[in-house]
């Protein structure tokens, strides 16, 4: 597609629609030739440049929406009136709607974000523009019309939240409106332009039944898990980008008791949490001076001045791990934490690393000690190659023998082979492991019958 064409042509539709289905139907624009076509979508570009540029979007957007709608729609009329070729309405009606989504939205961007099936969002410079949908990468043809204008719509989401992106400053984490997590950078780190990716979540989450529905897990698998919340276990999710760590970490948060006070604690706060008594800490970057930020260390360690009852930090990255292993250590049972890996040994390897960063000075065997005796369960979420999420582990820690943590597998999910149409053949079984934890839980008062522990379902 070219560059000249870009920019008008329709948000949301998948590029291998046939240009016929993003043009008018009418008889006599089918018969134009192709250059005439191409005349046609540079006509209505320049129409859109040249409205957003008489266009105060700024002093707009503080106004009236009915207002500024009027006024938009009076000024189109003009501009379409001052050129030789026709428009037709459906045309005048779909750039119409680009300018609103410009003023009072993020532009090419607003018909995704209304879009339910969209997943996540992720512009590679202002001319390429990739979704996610039911687990698969599409490339559709929304389309910014320059750099300038993908510069305008990341400023506008960060600024909202307080935070800047510029020269000094060209990496960011934000959140829009409604949750969804967004990180945008810009030249001089982003070579060919500038990028943004908005990691969407459900207007409605998902709730602990639908991960069974949805066969992410078993339902012995998400009682035992439910009931260890319940039992104050500390929990580790693990997990890849986009596994569905932080989904299972919500899921699994409704699980704690509405009478305990929770601090949570995130990059960018996205955590939903269903509970009255929820306190809610967001970290804060640098400002222009370079002063002023609040790293996730800080808010762990000050939340255990807040009395809390159970600590859930969004995602462990740094030195922040060892103030969470002491605070899972010291009094804060049940606490709920995410971590980047692609095994449950491979998790705590990582703790491990982030531990030594914030503690240079303690020994390697101090620091698995302290892990084996914080973290009793550790879950790893895997996204498989037909873009389904999956809980393919369900691992608990046990001890130490000698330098090295002792883990038992309870549950897994087993991968056998992929189908006709891509989807991932496997199931989920039991190992037939009883839990050393079952004598904790029987302490709270929970009783697991032993045939949770056994057989498996098999997913087609």
């Amino acid at each position: 597609m070219s560059s000249t064409a870009t920019p008008s042509t329709r948000v949301g539709r998948v590029l291998s629609d046939p240009p016929s289905s993003r043009v008018p139907k009418d008889a006599a624009y089918d018969d134009r030739s192709q250059a005439a076509r191409q005349q046609y979508l540079e006509l209505r570009a320049s129409v859109h440049r040249k409205l957003l540029a008489r266009l105060n979007l700024e002093a707009l957007a503080m106004t009236d929406r009915a207002r500024a709608e009027a006024e938009i729609r009076t000024l189109l009329g003009q501009l379409l009136a001052e050129e030789t070729i026709p428009i037709s309405l459906s045309e005048r009606d779909m750039l119409f709607s680009e300018v609103i989504d410009d003023v009072f939205g993020l532009g090419p961007l607003e018909p995704l974000l209304r879009d339910p099936d969209v997943s996540d969002i992720l512009v590679n410079t202002s001319h390429h523009v990739f979704v996610e949908r039911h687990g698969m990468l599409q490339r559709v043809s929304a389309t910014f019309q320059d750099d300038k204008h993908l510069l305008r719509v990341i400023d506008r989401i960060v600024s909202r939240i307080g935070r800047r992106i510029d020269d000094s400053s060209p990496m960011v984490d934000a959140r829009l409106a409604d949750g969804s997590r967004v990180n945008a950078v810009i030249p001089p780190l982003a070579v060919d332009g500038p990028l943004l990716s908005i990691r969407r979540f459900p207007a409605e989450r998902l709730k602990a039944e639908d991960l069974v529905q949805l066969r992410s897990l078993t339902q012995p698998m998400l009682d035992f898990l439910a009931h260890g919340v319940r039992a104050r276990l500390n929990c580790l999710i693990s997990g890849g980008t986009g596994a569905g760590k932080t989904t299972l970490l919500n899921v699994l948060s409704g699980f704690i008791s509405d009478r305990e006070r929770i601090v949570t604690i995130e990059d960018a706060a996205e955590l939903q949490l269903r509970q009255d008594h929820v306190v809610r800490l967001e970290t804060r970057p640098p400002n222009i001076e370079g002063k002023g930020a609040i790293r996730q260390r800080q808010l762990v360690i000050n939340a255990l001045r807040m009395r809390p009852d159970r600590i859930v930090v969004g995602e462990v990255r740094g030195e922040e791990a060892l103030d969470m292993l002491q605070a899972m250590n010291t009094g804060h049972d049940g606490s709920l934490t995410t971590v980047h890996a692609n095994s449950p040994r491979d998790a705590l390897a990582r703790i491990e690393t982030m531990v030594a960063m914030g503690a240079t000075n303690l020994p390697e065997r101090a620091i698995r000690q302290q892990i084996a005796s914080a973290i009793q369960l550790v879950v790893q979420q895997t996204r498989l190659s037909d873009g389904s999420r999956r809980v393919t582990s369900v691992s608990e820690i046990t001890g130490m023998e000698g330098d090295v943590i002792t883990m038992q597998e309870i549950f897994l999910f087993e991968k056998v082979g992929i189908g006709p149409e891509g989807k991932v053949i496997g199931r989920f079984r039991a190992t037939g492991v009883r839990p050393k934890c079952g004598e904790r839980l029987r302490a709270a008062g929970v009783h697991l019958p032993g045939e949770m522990f056994e057989g498996g379902m098999e997913i087609r």
